[in-house]
């Protein structure tokens, strides 16, 4: 079905959003900033995190200079999957999480578009960004989870394209004012209506989360950034070299990962194969400052799988490592 929209708006990076709290906080070129993938806490024998001093660690988060806590979208528990995420709904616990904090940057990591009204998370998005002072980042995905989609009376095999078109609607509904636009599966903007709140600034910053089903190419062009999974570190290079190739105009997009996560006790240890970054201080230091130098812009850690403390590990991060990278 052919689309309707008035003149597309400006696509920019970085330079677009320096007066963005959020965005400026987690993404400038030339530096590495880290995050955390809620729950705050390890829980690697259970699905299921406690949930218990989420709040506070939230704020321990905030004030030890870490830039982003990211929120997954998990409607529902798969036993096959075996992890529910924060339990509790993203966009909900965004606006509880901006309560309690000042100034680190709250996202979604990301919503799963294709089961997703697009009008509804448009104005949820905007509403949170004048909540969170600004502070509030859109990430979205296509989700990974199959089991979800029968559920919701959605196939599949139509996730791409539907990530597609919701991802256009809310370009439309939150970009353009009495917005002209039809979808092929979400609806029509016939010019009569205008949502509000608009956010605040030129438009609202969203970043992919995975690869939606999508090409790199189309990422690059759409998107104003790319969280992906990455754990064979040796093919990272690369990686960010292919997303930086892709975008137009030698624009700055930021690159990040998101990794399940273990800081080890012994600040000597080295690297350990594992299921995500099981690592000493020391070394993942290193490892860092490398990934920061290959143009790594953003790392969200996952602290599920880890035997510390979530407490402990934030300490040891916030007094030896965030120092180090100009973060805070």
């Amino acid at each position: 079905m052919a689309a309707m929209t008035a003149e597309r708006p400006k696509t920019y990076g970085t330079e677009g959003f320096q007066t963005h709290a959020g965005f400026s906080r987690v993404f400038q070129p030339g530096t590495l900033t880290f995050g955390f993938i809620a729950p705050l806490e390890s829980y690697p024998d259970q699905p299921a995190p406690s949930m218990r001093d989420h709040l506070a660690l939230a704020r321990t988060a905030d004030e030890a200079g870490f830039s982003a806590i990211w929120l997954r979208d998990v409607p529902f528990y798969d036993p096959s999957f075996g992890d529910l995420g924060q339990v509790f709904d993203p966009i909900a616990y965004a606006g509880f999480l901006a309560a309690v904090t000042t100034r680190i940057a709250i996202g979604t990591a990301g919503i799963v578009m294709p089961l997703r009204d697009p009008l509804a998370i448009a104005k949820q998005a905007t509403t949170l960004s004048h909540l969170t002072g600004n502070r509030f980042i859109l990430g979205l995905s296509s989700g990974d989870r199959p089991v979800e989609y029968p559920v919701f009376g959605i196939d599949f095999d139509s996730r791409a394209d539907r990530f597609r078109d919701a991802y256009a609607m809310i370009r439309a509904v939150t970009e353009q004012d009495f917005p002209r636009h039809r979808s092929t599966h979400f609806g029509t903007l016939d010019g009569s209506l205008d949502m509000v709140p608009k956010p605040i600034g030129d438009r609202l910053p969203i970043i992919t989360v995975g690869r939606a089903g999508q090409s790199v190419e189309w990422l690059a062009e759409n998107s104003d950034g790319w969280i992906w999974h990455q754990s064979d570190f040796s093919r990272l290079g690369d990686v960010v070299a292919n997303w930086r190739a892709a975008i137009p105009g030698g624009q700055f997009k930021p690159y990040g990962y998101g990794t399940f996560f273990d800081l080890d006790r012994d600040p000597d240890a080295p690297l350990r194969k594992a299921r995500g970054l099981s690592i000493g201080r020391k070394a993942l230091i290193e490892l860092w400052k490398r990934q920061r130098d290959l143009g790594v812009s953003h790392v969200a850690l996952n602290l599920k799988m880890a035997r510390r403390s979530a407490s402990e590990m934030m300490d040891e991060l916030g007094d030896h490592v965030l120092p180090l990278f100009n973060a805070g």
